[in-house]
C-alpha cells in the first residue's frame, strides 16, 4: 500500500497527515508506528487521519493516532494543521470547517493571517466525564505520586488532562513523574499532564507530557486544559498567552459553560508518499 501525505508541525508537535477521503486508507497500530518511527518511518509524534464524516452537516471526521499506535480523542495542535491541510489538498475550500472527533465536534476557523482558531468545545469538569477517579467534582485533588502528594487539576477537553502548578517549569520533574501520573490508576484511560508555571494573569509556561507519546514541543489541548485549570483556580483572566517548548498559542475562556477558543499557526513541512 502506498499513502500520499503531508508533514506537517504546530509549534514543534509534529503530525503524518493522510487523506482517507480520496485514498483507501487501512491503518492498523503496526503501521503506525512504521510510520511514525523517526529512524525507519516518516516521524512524528501523531498520525492525522481525514475521513469523510458520520454526522449530518459536519465537513469532515478527524481521527488521531499516537506514536505508539494507539487512538486518541483529541489533538490541538493537530486541529489547526487538519484545517490547513484540508485547504492545501483542496478537499474544502471553506474557511469555517467543521470536524466530527472521537471527543466530539469542533469547529476550525481559518484566519486571513493563516492563523487557526479552533472552538475545542465546553471542557468537562465532572469526574466521570475525564474520566478520573474521585467522589466529587473538585477544583484540585490530592494525587499521591512517587510517595509525595500533590495537587492536581483534573480536566477534559475531549481527552484527559491532569495539570500541576510548578514555580519553574524549567526545573519541574516532568520526566521523572510525568509517566508515573499518566498511568496513575486515578486516571483509568490514563491522562496528559501538564507542568503550569504562573508568569501573570494572561501569561503562563508549560511543558506538557502526552499520553502515550512523553514530552511534546507543543500540546494544544494540553494549553487549553491549563488554561482551564488557571482559572477555575482564580490565578489567570480569560485571555492567555501559553508559551510552550515550541512556541506559543492564545487561549479564550470566559468560564463555565462556555467553549474554549484556541489560536496558534500550523506549517506544512512536505509532500510525500511512503510504501507500508
Amino acid at each position: 500500500m502506498r499513502l500520499r501525505f503531508s508533514k506537517m508541525h504546530g509549534l514543534g508537535n509534529d503530525f503524518v497527515v493522510i487523506d482517507g477521503v480520496s485514498q483507501n486508507v487501512r491503518l492498523t497500530p503496526e503501521k503506525i508506528r512504521a510510520i511514525a518511527d523517526r529512524n525507519f518511518g516518516v516521524g512524528c509524534d501523531q498520525i492525522l487521519l481525514v475521513e469523510t464524516p458520520e454526522t449530518p452537516d459536519v465537513d469532515f471526521r478527524y481521527r488521531i493516532f499516537n506514536c505508539d499506535g494507539s487512538e486518541v480523542e483529541n489533538c490541538g495542535n493537530g486541529a489547526r494543521c487538519f484545517a490547513v491541510f484540508v485547504r492545501e489538498r483542496k478537499l474544502t475550500g471553506k474557511s469555517v470547517i467543521k470536524v466530527e472527533t472521537a471527543g466530539g465536534l469542533i469547529e476550525l476557523r481559518v484566519q486571513q493571517d493563516e492563523q487557526v482558531s479552533v472552538d475545542m468545545g465546553v471542557p468537562r469538569l465532572e469526574p466521570t466525564q475525564i474520566p478520573f477517579v474521585a467522589d466529587a467534582r473538585a477544583m484540585t485533588y490530592p494525587i499521591d505520586v512517587a510517595g509525595k502528594s500533590y495537587d492536581i487539576s483534573a480536566v477534559s477537553m475531549g481527552n484527559p488532562h491532569g495539570v500541576l502548578v510548578v514555580d519553574n517549569v524549567k526545573t519541574a520533574p516532568v520526566a521523572e513523574i510525568g509517566p508515573i501520573i499518566e498511568k496513575h490508576p486515578r486516571f483509568p484511560a490514563r491522562v496528559n499532564v501538564g507542568f503550569m508555571q504562573i508568569v501573570a494573569r494572561n501569561e503562563i509556561n508549560l511543558r506538557v507530557f502526552e499520553r502515550g507519546v512523553g514530552e511534546t514541543l507543543a500540546c494544544g489541548t494540553g494549553a487549553c486544559g491549563a488554561v482551564v485549570a488557571g482559572r477555575l483556580r482564580g490565578l489567570l483572566d480569560d485571555k492567555v498567552k501559553v508559551n510552550l517548548p515550541g512556541g506559543s498559542l492564545h487561549i479564550q475562556w470566559a468560564g463555565d459553560g462556555q467553549s474554549v477558543i484556541m489560536t496558534g499557526p500550523a506549517v506544512t513541512v512536505f509532500h510525500g508518499q511512503i510504501k507500508i
